[in-house]
């Protein structure tokens, strides 16, 4: 199929394209390589890409450019769009929340308008786990409510879901919204977990650990998201011919449109995190507790069962094995020298 990803130098978006490519895809992608982190890193995913399955069309091209936008559909037509372009954080959602309403809401309409204007097979968008907010019913099933986020980069993704719902009803296009769980692995974002905790460690530099590292988190390795989409492209939703007005699925609708969890489904203190993290850097971290942080939930945890019927797959890479491929990466990437200290 001709496939357009958006973020395509994002984190998830670059290990996208290469999966679509090596799968005989006709890939484009698009990012506006912004400073949120180093662009370098995003331009070293890219040739990372080419090294493996040669070159692709990419674009420079900002989602909340309406016109670019347009033009960007009405010349490559896509049969199929994988919106994974965002401007991402919970934290950076407090300091800097107009970049979230440009590029999430904004910037999410303009994918909306270039489907509607030329209809896909399957619009498949990335939502977050965020979206579950102040619920602490867990695990988190997609039937669940999810009216009460606790960050506006938490609200932004719970109104992509409902953006693409009436998209969905009112012109008949099929939409499929991944909340993902605490996506890690190789060449990851800076701003996360893995990165920042393998670099305080390596440094020998304070980690900063909040709720006193007793929240949990459902890590799921990148290679698991990356499956679980490339399974439901060909399979865009149907309208729910049972779907019942008076006691409405959250997950479903009379609409051709869909909600995923995608999980790791065995959710780990952060302590623990921490400590095969050690194991793996092979020295003891200089940890900080702090108190939660503003934005934060406590605990995550995916009930991944739709995604299993739809697909057949759920997440299955341990946490000690995703951790092991992301330290073996890291310590090529960043060539950071492990401090003299005691190691354990």
């Amino acid at each position: 199929m001709k496939i357009l990803v958006t973020g395509a130098a994002g984190f998830i978006g670059a290990h996208c394209v290469l999966r679509l490519l090596r799968d005989g895809h006709e890939v484009f992608g698009l990012d506006n390589f912004n400073d949120y982190y180093d662009p370098q890193l995003k331009h070293d995913r890219v040739r990372w890409v080419q090294e493996q399955v040669g070159d692709f069309q990419l674009s420079t091209i900002d989602l909340a450019d309406v016109e670019a936008i347009a033009a960007l559909f009405a010349r490559e037509k896509p049969e199929v769009v994988i919106h994974l372009g965002a401007q991402a954080g919970v934290r950076y959602s407090l300091e800097n929340p107009r970049a979230y309403v440009d590029s999430n809401l904004s910037g999410f309409l303009n994918i909306l308008e270039g489907c509607r204007n030329h209809p896909v097979k399957h619009l498949i968008y990335a939502s977050s786990s965020s979206v579950y907010g102040a619920n602490h019913h867990t695990p988190y099933s997609v039937q669940h409510n999810v009216d009460h986020p606790l960050s506006l980069y938490a609200a932004t993704k719970k109104s992509n879901e409902l953006m693409a719902h009436s998209y969905s009803y009112l012109f008949g296009i099929p939409c499929s919204g991944l909340r993902f769980f605490t996506v890690y692995g190789p060449w990851g974002r800076p701003d996360m977990s893995p990165i920042q905790f393998a670099r305080a460690i390596a440094e020998g530099s304070p980690l900063k650990l909040f709720n006193y590292g007793e929240h949990q988190r459902d890590f799921t390795y990148i290679d698991d998201i990356i499956e679980s989409i490339a399974r439901l492209i060909d399979r865009p939703p149907q309208a729910d011919v049972d779907w019942d007005r008076q006691q409405p699925d959250p997950a479903t609708s009379m609409a051709p449109w869909r909600l995923y969890n995608i999980g790791g489904q065995h959710p780990v203190e952060l302590k623990d995190y921490l400590a095969l993290l050690e194991k793996h850097l092979g020295r003891k971290a200089r940890v900080e507790l702090l108190p939660l942080q503003p934005g934060d939930v406590l605990n995550t945890c995916a009930d991944a069962s739709d995604l299993a019927h739809a697909t057949g797959f759920q997440p299955r890479i341990e946490l000690d094995e995703g951790l092991g491929r992301f330290v073996a990466w890291f310590r090529t990437y960043y060539s950071l020298p492990i401090a003299n200290a005691a190691r354990g």
